[in-house]
């Protein structure tokens, strides 16, 4: 079949498609979110045009959407007010057409990954962060994979060189990194400790975790510096008491951890322990994750060999876009949250959990 190209910047007129997009003209709160119609996206070369069946909502929406902490502006979304005005990352869908250098996708495909936009009913998403969708998996938990499975996979392997028979302490573990990272620490034969709040218990355990410790009455501090690696996701603890539950020469990764500041959001601890690193036996390491189709591969070979499923906390509609963002930031989420787009399609397929 040959590429059906799409260019980007043909100009629009009476005959542009149009689409149904999850929108916000300004920085701010999660009710300035509209759901409209908009121009359909054009592809470049090495792009692909996805038919949006499902798009995950992860924290970092939330941060575009309200532009905060403030240097978050300088990383391409526009100073004063967001150059691109339709939200989300996460999506899983159904390839409509491939711009003229994609060679490895083509119409009628089933894919995830990773592109700007994606609470919208077809998204322009670049060919290196797309993959062929688990089969195993329904679109909404393969929307529900991308950013937090890549996010918990690179921590892991990456920055933490987990390996079999390591003991790993995961902080903030019922949320969508969390629960992923709980799986595929376990994947890696590794021995799971997991921190979260006593109403997530439940869920952390049907992720696999060796030992669930409620942060209300259990400190992970108290047996001492036993863990190899510790990926913290959702504290704020102290470096000093992350490091007294490390072992001397373990890893510490930073992947998350808020303060609500305007300016940093918590990521002065991130600078901190980047600078204390090289005087110290520990290793200190944060990161921002690097989005590919060869990460998304293998968590499609992790997912298809059963060592890993999204766990679903809601699925809202397109409509809903507002409530679904303002769920995921008030933490309330128990693994991952996920727009339906078009909900006839996203019962294609299955989930395990």
């Amino acid at each position: 079949m040959e590429p059906t190209t799409i260019p980007r910047h043909a100009t629009p007129d009476a005959a542009t498609p149009m689409m149904r997009a999850a929108t916000r003209d300004h920085y701010g709160p999660a009710s300035n979110v509209q759901v409209r119609t908009v121009p359909r996206p054009r592809i470049n070369d090495d792009e692909v045009l996805v038919r949006v069946h499902a798009a995950g909502v992860d924290r970092g929406v939330w941060h575009v959407m309200a532009g905060l902490p403030h240097p978050i502006r300088l990383a391409g979304f526009g100073l004063r007010t967001p150059n691109k005005p339709v939200l989300g990352t996460d999506v899983a869908g159904v390839v409509e057409a491939v711009g003229a250098a994609v060679t490895r996708f083509q119409p009628g495909d089933a894919v995830f990954g990773m592109g700007k936009g994606s609470f919208a009913e077809f998204v322009a998403v670049p060919d290196a962060k797309l993959a062929t969708k688990p089969a195993n998996l329904s679109f909404v938990h393969a929307a529900a994979m991308p950013v937090s499975g890549v996010t918990a996979l690179q921590a892991l392997r990456d920055k933490g060189g987990v390996r079999a028979g390591q003991k790993v302490l995961i902080i903030g573990a019922s949320g969508g990194v969390g629960t992923f990272a709980v799986q595929i620490a376990k994947a890696f034969g590794a021995e799971v400790t997991a921190v979260c709040s006593p109403a997530k218990a439940v869920i952390v355990r049907s992720t696999g975790a060796d030992r669930v410790l409620d942060y209300t009455r259990e400190d992970f501090v108290a047996d001492g510096p036993i863990h190899d690696v510790i990926i913290d996701i959702g504290g704020n603890s102290s470096l000093t008491r992350l490091r007294r539950a490390l072992a001397p020469t373990g890893t510490l990764v930073i992947t998350g951890g808020e303060t609500g500041g305007r300016w940093l959001g918590g990521n002065d601890r991130q600078v901190r322990a980047l600078l204390l690193s090289p005087f110290v036996s520990q290793t200190l390491r944060t990161f921002v994750a690097s989005e590919n189709h060869q990460d998304l591969a293998v968590l499609t070979e992790l997912a298809e060999a059963g060592k890993i499923a999204p766990v679903i906390d809601r699925v809202y509609p397109l409509a809903d876009a507002a409530t679904a963002i303002q769920h995921v930031a008030d933490g309330r989420a128990r693994g991952k949250v996920v727009l339906a787009v078009h909900p006839t399609d996203h019962t294609t397929g299955g989930g395990p959990r």
